[in-house]
């Protein structure tokens, strides 16, 4: 019988067994320890740590044969699947840890291991049983990325970058497949909860941060996916068509930010094309830009089956292209999973000379860097037990932070003294959903449910109500978890509301304090969301709100809202109705808690938002042209928006939101005064110093934006663009903080097409320091009185179709 196991996005695989390599011995020289990889007795050079690792694989490079760097090449990661597709493995490598995404080919007789790779941006996702023991392995579940980054913390996500980065260390794992950083084009996409914002320089400092945290203690990160994966439907097929410009300033500029920021050991491209040729295997993609432009010297790698048109198809071993020899070629080093046609494609190629071994070379040299930079490689002994304890508190205040609130009338939050009895509505109340489908899954060990949260902070919750749910919570969950059992691929479905009768509502507010009602939503891979019940409440979800609002108001008793979404939700038809709104997110295996923390006033509310609420979807600037054509399997979209994505559409076309870009409550209120300008004309860098001042009666954080409007001599500009930010301390009733960003040329300039550079034009440029997008607190102005190319760039990546972008 085949085992079945759960393929999402074909970048994880569920291993069978563990295989427990035998330790190298050791060898004494000169009165120091080496270890013997190939256990022969001698010292070679590519052995001998002492020396920089270009001489160790100069050294391995003469030793290596056809075979084995062809094997390099080539991952492997679908150890499970030979009932259905004979020898599916090159080479046939079993997992060191059960449940990783897969791995690279070792080469025993060198000693070099394979390393293993594992999901993802929330966490290490690994199987939490084994065969031949009791001991459990479960991970913890971060918050996912979208909450993430509205903490706009970049201190507090290398916190959790680290916590993360050991237990990708103590469960045996080499990379971790995260941080995911694709911009935010639409809220549709089925993706957007794993990806930080619609702001290529917010995702670029908060990934920088994550993968700083991660890469600390030697672990690597694979950043993804590179470039311009922005929605789930058809993904494979899907061509997309934009402008250089929009490429350069908002899809590529975020992993730019991150690359040299932060140096992550591997990038994985995408599944996609742009402008007609696949990420995996465009030269001026990931050698041009992402090499000789950005100085990147790690190794590049495919998404499971990338370059693939349909990798259910190349699974098995239908409607095979070849791209192979092209990805190798563009740069892509590491083809991820590794499938025989592909050791075919490189041997017939090196035959024919459309591949050299020379092109071989380029990317063996990589992934042996990447090898000798593991801790695999240096016999590092894991405990498979990380501090998952320590790691749940940090989850629990990571989420906190990140959680925003988007209504709070009359102070109905944090509820008052004396609130005790709680009538907790929704399905989702019951069972929060702690993250998204896909790689971007945990295997934790709990999740803390609403319900339990509350009660953990010391508050009762009706009986009855309880009694009414849980039994039908139970059942729909039950029916979830038999349906993936049939279909693992499936995205899991919204647990319905039930059908509450009006005379228990009313017994509900005659005897309890306050009405909280979840509603939430899940995503994942392989599809996108909806906009009917889905971006838009269900008719069952909008009853609820309306029945409990008014029996609850009627008796002079508040109303609270918690949105557990991974993403941006219509609530402008319905928020008027209820008293607060809290967007709780996706926030990890504590969710319950962090939530009741927030609720409670333990901790002060402190998240912006990443991304824009639109009043409507058709708002959107990339509305009508979002997953492409045909709509049944679209295989070309159209970026016609170009540069205006988020709030750069919103601000410069004056369309209003329903909630701007980094925007957020709080329980306290901020004054902002004193704003200086290091110099009223630019030279190299300009610094902006401002006062936050905490004016309220508790103690919490402030998140100062600094937004620039640049002159339009030549080419149009957005109305404002975020420049710089960071998050002040916890500050006390009373306290101050002085605030200090700095300005460069790049931060000025705009990517010129024509001249193929970003330009900074002359003229005079407008500073905002604002709480938001559309709330500005102090302004000034300096001037640049001339234009200065901050960076000539090659002329790569050029759109053929004849739409023109979006201007204003």
């Amino acid at each position: 019988m085949i085992k079945k196991y759960i393929l999402t996005g074909f970048c994880l695989i569920v291993a069978t067994f563990q295989l427990f390599a035998q330790p190298p011995k050791q060898i004494v020289v000169d009165g120091k320890t080496f270890l013997d990889l190939n256990n022969d007795g001698k010292l070679q050079p590519y052995e001998d740590t002492r020396l920089p690792h270009n001489r160790r694989i100069s050294d391995l490079m003469t030793r290596l044969t056809l075979d084995d760097k062809i094997n390099l090449v080539l991952g492997t990661g679908m150890k499970g699947f030979e009932g259905l597709i004979k020898d599916m493995v090159v080479g046939g490598t079993e997992y060191l840890v059960p449940g990783a995404a897969g791995t690279t080919y070792p080469l025993d007789k060198y000693g070099i291991p394979a390393i293993v790779m594992t999901d993802g941006p929330a966490g290490v996702r690994i199987s939490p049983t084994r065969k031949n023991t009791d001991q459990t392995f479960y991970a913890t579940g971060f918050p996912v990325g979208t909450l993430l980054a509205c903490t706009w913390d970049t201190k507090l996500i290398e916190q959790v970058g680290r916590a993360i980065g050991n237990e990708v260390l103590e469960y045996g794992s080499d990379i971790q497949l995260a941080p995911a950083i694709n911009i935010m084009r639409n809220p549709l996409c089925g993706r957007n909860y794993e990806y930080y914002s619609e702001d290529p320089l917010l995702t670029g400092k908060i990934a920088a941060a994550m993968i700083n945290g991660i890469q600390e203690n030697g672990s690597g990160t694979s950043v993804k996916h590179f470039a311009a994966n922005n929605s789930e439907k058809n993904r494979m097929d899907l061509n997309v068509n934009v402008s250089q410009r929009a490429l350069r300033e908002i899809y590529l500029r975020g992993f730019e930010i991150a690359v040299k920021e932060s140096n992550p050991a591997t990038i994985m491209s995408s599944y996609n094309k742009i402008n007609g040729t696949y990420t995996s295997a465009d030269y001026d993609l990931l050698t041009t830009i992402l090499r000789d432009e950005w100085g990147y010297k790690g190794v590049v790698i495919t998404d499971w089956f990338g370059g693939y048109s349909n990798g259910l198809e190349a699974l098995m071993g239908k409607g095979k292209e070849h791209n192979t020899s092209l990805q190798l070629k563009a740069g892509n080093d590491l083809l991820m999973p590794g499938i025989p046609s592909q050791k075919e494609d490189i041997l017939n190629d090196l035959k024919s000379g459309a591949l050299t071994e020379a092109d071989l070379d380029i990317c063996v040299k990589r992934i042996l860097d990447m090898i000798l930079s593991s801790n695999k490689i240096r016999n590092y002994q894991f405990s498979n037990k990380p501090d998952l304890k320590k790691h749940a508190e940090l989850t629990r205040q990571a989420a906190t932070e990140g959680m925003v609130l988007l209504e709070n009338k009359e102070n109905a939050l944090p509820l008052a003294p004396g609130t005790k009895n709680l009538a907790v509505f929704g399905s989702l109340s019951y069972n929060l959903i702690a993250g998204g489908t896909g790689s971007g899954d945990v295997n934790k060990a709990y999740i803390v449910s609403l319900k339990e949260g509350l009660k953990n902070a010391g508050y009762s919750t009706d009986q009855k109500l309880d009694q009414f749910y849980t039994p039908f919570v139970n059942t729909e969950v039950a029916k979830v978890k038999e349906a993936l059992k049939a279909n693992p691929l499936m995205l899991v479905p919204l647990i319905p509301q039930p059908k509450l009768k009006e005379s228990m509502i009313k017994e509900s507010a005659s005897k309890n304090d306050v009405a909280i009602i979840a509603i939430g939503r899940s995503s994942g891979e392989l599809d996108d969301r909806k906009i009917e019940a889905d971006f838009k409440l269900t008719q069952e979800e909008l009853n609820l709100i309306d029945n409990v609002s008014s029996i609850f108001h009627a008796q002079g008793k508040k109303v609270i809202v918690v949105l557990n979404n991974g993403g941006a939700i219509e609530v402008t038809s319905w928020k008027d109705k209820v008293d607060a709104i809290l967007m709780a997110w996706l926030p990890g295996q504590e969710a319950g808690n962090s939530v009741a923390d927030i609720l409670s006033g333990k901790e002060n509310p402190s998240g912006k938002l990443s991304m824009t609420f639109p009043i409507k979807y058709e708002d959107v600037s990339s509305a009508d042209n979002f997953q492409g054509l045909p709509a049944d399997k679209p295989t070309e979209v159209m970026y016609k928006e170009g540069v205006y994505v988020g709030y750069r559409y919103f601000n410069t076309f004056n369309v209003k939101p329903a909630y701007e870009f980094g925007y957020g409550l709080s329980y306290t209120t901020f004054e902002y005064s004193d704003m200086r300008i290091s110099d009223k004309v630019f030279d190299n860098e300009l610094y902006v110093s401002v006062n936050v001042k905490n004016t309220g009666k508790v103690a919490g954080k402030e998140v100062v934006q600094l937004y620039l409007s640049s002159p339009t001599n030549v080419i149009d500009k957005p109305a404002k663009e975020l420049k710089a930010f960071a998050k002040t301390r916890l500050l006390k009733p009373g306290e101050e903080q002085t605030i200090t960003l700095r300005l460069t040329l790049r931060d000025l300039a705009s990517f010129n097409q024509g001249k193929s550079a970003w330009v900074a034009d002359k003229g005079s440029y407008q500073i905002e320091v604002a709480a938001s997008a559309l709330d500005t607190k102090q302004k000034g102005s300096f001037m640049l009185p001339e234009t200065k190319i901050a960076e000539k760039v090659n002329n790569v990546l050029n759109n053929k179709s004849s739409f023109v972008d979006l201007k204003p």
